[in-house]
């Protein structure tokens, strides 16, 4: 079997199509969760909280050349190492608010596919239940 008929079978596996369609529906999902948070949570948390943005906050490594203002933005453009913590925990921030929204969602959307236990077998009619007792007793 050559190496194209492998590929062939690998490729129009199922895995592999649902694969695809879940990245293609991910990364429109993750446009709409985005949104979400940027758009409808963060305003909210921000007015309670303050913004949070911590991309300001960071560590100068080397030398910063005279004149250079103490941003984030203008080390990077003087070219002085600087560790940014500060953004680390501004996306660390955003992804655990993320996290909790999705799971809410997961939840949500478990609870409504969750069915309703199964009633209980109805009663067997009356005659059925004396022809069971007949039956029974001619057992006897």
């Amino acid at each position: 079997m050559g190496m194209m008929q492998e590929f062939k079978e690998f490729a129009v596996k199922g895995n592999v199509i649902d694969l695809a369609v879940g990245v293609i529906i991910g990364g429109a999902f993750g446009k709409i969760v985005g949104s979400l948070v940027d758009d409808v949570i963060m305003p909210v948390v921000g007015l309670v909280f303050g913004k949070l943005d911590f991309s300001n906050l960071f560590v100068v490594l080397g030398t910063a050349p005279e004149g250079t203002a103490r941003t984030l933005a203008a080390m990077k453009q003087a070219g002085v190492p600087v560790l940014a913590y500060g953004n680390f925990i501004t996306v660390a921030i955003n992804f655990l608010i993320l996290a909790f929204i999705i799971f809410l969602m997961i939840k949500q959307i478990n609870r409504l596919k969750r069915e309703a236990p199964p009633a209980p077998p109805a009663a067997p009619p009356e005659d059925i239940v004396l022809l069971r007792e007949i039956r029974d007793s001619l057992k006897r």
